[in-house]
């Protein structure tokens, strides 16, 4: 079955701007749930609710909003859909270099490209964080084109001087790969999106991948530090923390929707992953989303 790689996306600057700004209401950005990448770093702020973000090898839940900024060409999807219940969602994409190669080599810049080199791997910033910054992202959407610079340049100075974040992607992860193996890793995440909720073998994807089983044991572990198997089930985990906030159905039925074929085994790797019941975490979620 042939696997589509992410697309890549042309980024446009605003007019009369030199980077990218947008304020989607609510779900309205159904663009970005494709599987994606740009040489554009990209800030999002979701103002509320809940759902999934996947950046690179790495899957997660967020539950009361998001901020995230993500390095140069790593590859992510949508952040919002149909029942995330968030307010508003900002996206801004801009060149690592929009303001110019000399003014990234200035003394009183240079702790911006230190964010840039720790975006590379996806940040997620926390609520302190979210609070500082949150409304000035949102209020540039009614700033003229020099104040909104102002504005994204005391933005980014926040998030570098920031202690309230985690990098998503284990060090050394990056995009910046040969060509072929942006392809191949590229394929094997497209698959595993596509195909979660079945059984995803270690033979069909070396297959795909057109390698022996241990030899793409190592490959996938050297470029994502992490084994394919807990991949896939982080990847499973996630989904299962979506279905436990949004649908009123059992955890059995969750387990199954999730690509578990055995409720004992998904009690399991959900403990593993999460440090509590699958029944612990959804009463935990609503106390959060309340």
């Amino acid at each position: 079955m042939k696997t589509l790689k992410p697309s890549f996306e042309v980024v446009d600057p605003s007019f009369g701007s030199s980077f990218y700004y947008s304020k989607y209401v609510e779900n309205e950005n159904n663009k970005a749930h494709l599987w994606h990448y740009h040489p554009e770093i990209e800030m999002v702020f979701v103002n509320g609710g809940t759902g999934k973000r996947q950046i690179g090898s790495h899957v997660s839940y967020y539950t009361d909003g998001d901020l995230i900024l993500i390095g140069s060409n790593l590859p992510h999807c949508g952040f919002t859909d149909t029942n995330t219940g968030n307010k508003n969602e900002t996206v801004i994409q801009f060149k690592a270099d929009f303001l110019g190669d000399a003014f990234l080599n200035l003394q009183e810049s240079k702790w911006m490209q230190e964010l840039f080199n720790k975006a590379k791997g996806g940040i997620a910033f926390g609520e302190t964080a979210k609070k500082a910054v949150g409304s000035k992202i949102e209020g540039m959407a009614d700033q003229h084109p020099f104040k909104k610079l102002l504005t994204l340049l005391s933005v980014l100075k926040t998030l570098e001087s920031s202690k309230d974040f985690t990098i998503l992607n284990a060090t050394g992860f990056s995009m910046e790969m040969q060509i072929q193996d942006n392809d191949r890793i590229n394929m094997i995440f497209n698959h595993v999106k596509d195909h979660f909720q079945e059984q995803i073998s270690l033979e069909e994807v070396a297959e795909m991948s057109a390698m022996t089983v241990p030899s793409f044991c190592r490959y996938f572990k050297k470029i994502t530090k992490k084994t394919f198997t807990r991949f896939v089930n982080e990847y499973r985990v996630v989904h299962a923390s979506k279905l436990l906030a949004e649908k009123h159905i059992s955890i059995t039925a969750i387990s199954f929707e999730s690509g578990f074929n055995n409720f004992s085994h998904f009690n399991k790797i959900f403990h593993e992953f999460t440090g509590k019941s699958a029944s612990e975490y959804r009463n935990e979620l609503k106390s959060i989303i309340k």
